[in-house]
């Protein structure tokens, strides 16, 4: 995570290194924000339950029909001010926000008070998941190889509801998002032959295991020769 004052191309901190290029770049839609990111449709239900709500129980207690009608109408002046906020922060989230795709990577610049970007390498990507609604919005979620994490609060609102343990980084509230999940598609499949070449020669550098000698038991092999399960011999 880099923060930084001055782009020299919109959307990335500095200029792309000799040989990448940017596939496509883009913003969130303020109505995709406001109704995925910021749930301002169920926030409204919400209130509107609750003034229904208010007003049964008045109905009930004998208070009338203009009783109830002013508990459910005095409801609209806190869900107007819930909502205001909620439609000011998706805006100013959309506005602060660029989204790049690269040959090599995805960039998330945001930041509603203070600006930062982080690159997301296509080698930490372990998966995408797409999610498109009707009118064709929607969000490309980024599954992270188990060596690479993010922080939920950080990255939020880019980021995939609800996945707090394994936050997944998210290109949220997308116009055209079968379009751009397309894109980073052929750009993933086209990055494989070369991650995995560079996978391959980095397992070939490794160092080889000491052979173990006849007739020792894993258990007797000292703790400085026996990594745990899972290690990764060093590079």
């Amino acid at each position: 995570m880099r923060e930084f004052e001055h782009e020299p191309i919109r959307g990335l901190p500095e200029r792309l290194p000799e040989g990448e290029r940017i596939l496509w770049q883009g913003a969130p839609s303020f109505a995709g924000l406001a109704r995925g990111a910021f749930r301002m449709r169920e926030v409204a239900v919400y209130f509107a339950l609750l003034g229904a709500a208010k007003a049964a129980y008045a109905l009930a207690t004998g208070v009338g029909a203009g009783g109830a009608a002013l508990e459910f109408f005095g409801m609209a002046a806190p869900a107007a001010l819930t909502l205001g906020v909620l439609a000011g922060l998706a805006a100013l989230s959309a506005r602060s926000t660029v989204y790049t795709v690269t040959d090599k990577r995805v960039v998330f610049r945001f930041g509603m008070a203070l600006e930062k970007a982080v690159n997301v390498p296509f080698a930490a990507i372990a998966g995408a998941a797409v999610k498109a609604d009707r009118d064709g919005r929607g969000d490309i979620a980024l599954a992270l190889t188990p060596r690479s994490r993010v922080s939920y609060l950080a990255f939020w609102p880019h980021v995939r509801p609800f996945r707090y343990g394994r936050a997944e980084p998210s290109l949220r509230g997308l116009a055209d998002v079968r379009g751009v999940a397309s894109i980073l598609a052929s750009a993933l499949a086209e990055a494989q032959p070369a991650l995995a070449a560079r996978a391959a020669s980095a397992q070939a550098a490794s160092p080889a295991p000491e052979p173990v000698p006849a007739g020792v038991t894993p258990a007797s092999i000292p703790p400085r020769m026996a990594p745990p399960v899972g290690a990764a011999h060093p590079a």
